[in-house]
């Protein structure tokens, strides 16, 4: 059961909102967002892409159906999306003391508190999320007795906070990609594992250009893309080359970097299970899971690209594609997890490039 300590979030703005606590006991900062998901917990929170967030949740219900164990399978969890909760906060409506659910082996508290992450209930989600609406995402602090001072966690290299440190090999098949780990959600891993190819995940300054691979994944991930010279220096090495390559959220953004390309940062991101996006000159559309702060200026590229995709929304670009060469990236998560599975045949449009490569 939650431990109810008074507690209170306060954000930059000198904006402050009173609750009760839930999980672990500490004062954190961070950057405030929000994420308008009704399901996926487990999966947002333990998605890298969160690194340095305090995250509101604008379900109003949250702990419902608990938190599963952690089974491996090929040697990455079968129900999270990494080894461990990424983001320094959650900020909630109402919290469920009870919760019922078939693979249920904790309560969200619970698991928190072995996170050490803190969480608090009882605040005004929505008027907490208008605030980040109209003024955009700001700093902010979860505080119990001790007080501690805002950060932007956008000034830091988040990615190699989250990358792995090693190159890990995932045997499937004869195709080998290379995944370049910025903050890799496993169901990537789990998309190219079930369309048996052998993953070789990589770190996000790994040196892939000599390795023995037919393409490659750039993987999402936190923070500000331009913090990630190296991942930068060496897709443009690459992208000189013909072997197909797909980048994911923040791979999107990094293939534009490495192709000449811009990107800036959104009022308040995308982060949702529900964001409309249009294949560029088609009526065709899909609804995509997103988790970004960032995005692409798709003007500043060359006439060698096409706009992929476009946010129903606000407009902005969802992905690019090569003219001539086998590159596309996706702003969104065509793996979800959690989320809708719309786009998830962009695996086997990779793959097929792919085999045509080899």
């Amino acid at each position: 059961m939650a431990n109810q300590y008074n507690s209170k979030l306060i954000l930059e703005d000198g904006t402050i909102f009173h609750g009760k606590s839930f999980g672990f006991r500490k004062s954190v900062p961070g950057e405030i967002v929000f994420n308008t998901a009704m399901t996926g917990y487990p999966e947002s929170l333990t998605d890298p892409s969160y690194k340095g967030q305090l995250v509101v949740l604008t379900y109003p219900l949250i702990g419902n159906y608990g938190v599963p164990p952690d089974i491996l399978e090929n040697n990455i969890s079968k129900f999270f999306e990494s080894e461990k909760i990424h983001v320094s906060g959650l900020i909630i409506s109402d919290y469920s003391f009870e919760n019922s659910h078939w693979n249920s082996v904790k309560s969200l508290s619970d698991w928190l508190e072995e996170n050490e992450v803190p969480g608090i209930f009882g605040v005004d989600t929505r008027a907490l999320t208008k605030i980040i609406r109209e003024k955009g995402t700001m700093p902010g602090k979860i505080i119990f007795e001790e007080d501690v001072n805002f950060i932007d966690p956008n000034e830091k290299n988040l990615v190699s906070t989250v990358s792995v440190k090693e190159k890990i090999t995932y045997p499937a098949g004869e195709i080998k990609i290379i995944l370049i780990d910025c903050g890799a959600k496993n169901n990537i891993i789990r998309s190219l594992l079930n369309r048996n190819a052998t993953v070789i995940r990589v770190p996000w300054d790994y040196d892939y250009l000599n390795e023995d691979y037919d393409g490659i994944v750039i993987s999402n991930g936190p923070g500000d893309p331009k913090k990630c010279p190296e991942t930068i220096n060496h897709l443009k090495i690459s992208l000189s080359q013909n072997k197909p390559a797909f980048g994911i959220c923040l791979g999107n953004q990094l293939i534009c970097l490495a192709s000449g390309g811009d990107t800036f940062k959104l009022k308040y991101g995308h982060r949702s299970h529900n964001q409309p996006v249009r294949l560029k000159n088609s009526n065709n559309c899909f609804v995509t899971s997103q988790n970004h702060s960032y995005a692409t200026d798709f003007r500043t590229l060359s006439d060698d690209w096409d706009e992929f995709f476009i946010n129903l929304n606000d407009g902005t670009n969802e992905g690019i594609i090569h003219k001539t060469k086998p590159f596309f990236s996706t702003q969104f998560h065509p793996e979800a997890s959690s989320g809708p599975r719309d786009t998830d045949f962009l695996f086997d449009k990779f793959l097929d490039l792919v085999k045509d490569y080899k």
